[in-house]
């Protein structure tokens, strides 16, 4: 296993990648829920989907974890999710949709075998990838937040400080204090053992009731691909190429710019490439494939992996144990789903890893507006957007114009102008 995974040339153990990779599912393992409650808008069975998305993210993981040997959990996306309830109210039923995300995820798997995805990452300016880094940070950073209740809505000003007499709110006060002094203290382990110790305190506070522990997987009614061909004469016939054109390029996006944050993080990026990119690119598209055909949007690469690098995962031993969790938590389902009902156990780690992502906004040249604006851009609109592929494709869309103003526009790559068209169709005519 140490020969496999390079452990030594890591510096890392295998204590420690699982220890990772327990942390990393803890902040993943929400999806195994929510993802089932968006996706049962559609009228799609929820049990179906819970299984079809432990199914995805098994597949996924596991390939990123085997062929890339990097420790990023893959799994289906949100906003992804929320995209395809939109395609469903448009007037076609669920399992007509599903062939967009299936033809998509087909188109992705070719485009992986190819050097495009490396060579875009490649192309990626550098300040766009610190951004997309401390962007995603604030994102997941948010996200803890709200889900918490530490931050809510507001009329006036968008978003308020929530109750703090709430006790679910201090709870995830006394979290985030706990988990950053074990960081600070050096405790091996830290953000794990702070979800261990919330966890504990909340079945004392009775926020947590256990009606069930075990329950055998139940698969649904039937698969929603069953023929490769018909997929795509569905979407011939009803016009669904806006659909697929909108999951391929979100999908994209939204897992190079996880991967380029996570990697990065890792210190796993070097001189701006990444070793086994094309197999890491591909583990989300054959979790996209499969994910269609059990019935669950697309997948990608999941930002919450930051939170297992941050506690020393740096080999695919990490992603391998993310994998084994979601397929144990099939059998689990009851017990998972109280965890999961209670925010203030995984909170404190999203909101930490945020503050530690942002640590790439120092590679940023704030100096050089041609720069600095399109990366700020990225790392404001992330979270107040609630999306990352919205934040890339400003990002995107912004770096040629200000160089363009600024006289270096033969410095911007080729890709860069492409996909800073294909973003203005995307938000602008497919949204």
């Amino acid at each position: 296993m140490n020969k496999f995974f390079q452990l030594e040339q890591n510096n890392t153990t295998v204590q420690t990648e699982i220890l990772a990779g327990l942390t990393t599912f803890l902040t993943m393992a929400y999806i195994i829920v929510v993802n089932p409650v968006i996706l049962s808008a559609a009228g799609i069975p929820f049990n179906q989907i819970f299984m079809a998305t432990i199914v995805s993210a098994v597949v996924g993981t596991t390939w990123m974890a085997l062929a890339a040997n990097y420790p990023i959990g893959v799994a289906p996306g949100l906003g992804l999710n929320a995209y395809f309830v939109t395609v469903v109210a448009s007037g076609v039923d669920y399992k007509t949709a599903f062939s967009s995300v299936f033809v998509a995820g087909v188109i992705f798997l070719l485009l992986s075998f190819t050097t495009f995805r490396e060579r875009l990452i490649g192309a990626i300016p550098e300040s766009l990838k610190s951004a997309i880094a401390a962007g995603i940070g604030l994102f997941i950073a948010f996200v803890g937040l709200r889900l918490s209740e530490v931050v809510v809505g507001n009329e006036e000003n968008l978003v308020a400080l929530g109750n703090l007499k709430d006790p679910s709110v201090l709870l995830t006060l006394f979290g985030i204090i706990l988990s950053i002094s074990l960081m600070i203290l050096n405790v091996k382990g830290a953000l794990f053992i702070g979800m261990i110790v919330i966890t504990i305190i909340s079945y004392f506070m009775g926020m947590i009731q256990f009606d069930g522990i075990i329950a055998m997987p139940d698969f649904g009614s039937d698969l929603m691909i069953t023929n490769p061909i018909s997929p795509f004469i569905d979407i011939v016939s009803n016009g669904l190429y806006g659909a697929v054109i909108s999951f391929l390029l979100i999908t994209i996006f939204d897992t190079t710019g996880t991967m380029i944050a996570v990697t990065k993080r890792a210190g796993l990026m070097k001189d701006g490439n990444l070793k086994n990119a094309k197999q890491a690119l591909l583990s989300d598209a054959i979790g996209t494939t499969v994910g269609a055909v059990f019935g669950t949007s697309p997948t990608t690469a999941f930002a919450e992996s930051g939170t297992g690098v941050a506690a020393g995962g740096r080999t695919g031993l990490t992603a391998l144990t993310i994998a084994v969790m979601f397929a144990l938590s099939s059998f689990f389902y009851p017990l998972f789903n109280v965890i999961s009902s209670v925010p203030a156990i995984t909170s404190p780690a999203l909101v930490i890893v945020g503050t530690v992502m942002m640590a790439s906004t120092a590679e940023i040249n704030w100096f050089d507006l041609s720069e600095a604006f399109p990366a700020f851009i990225v790392i404001l609109t992330m979270p107040l957007t609630g999306s990352i592929a919205t934040g890339l494709a400003l990002g995107f869309i912004s770096y040629p114009i200000t160089k363009f103003f600024s006289g270096q526009a033969k410095s911007v790559h080729p890709f860069v102008y492409i996909f800073a068209v294909l973003f203005i169709i995307q938000l602008f005519f497919l949204s």
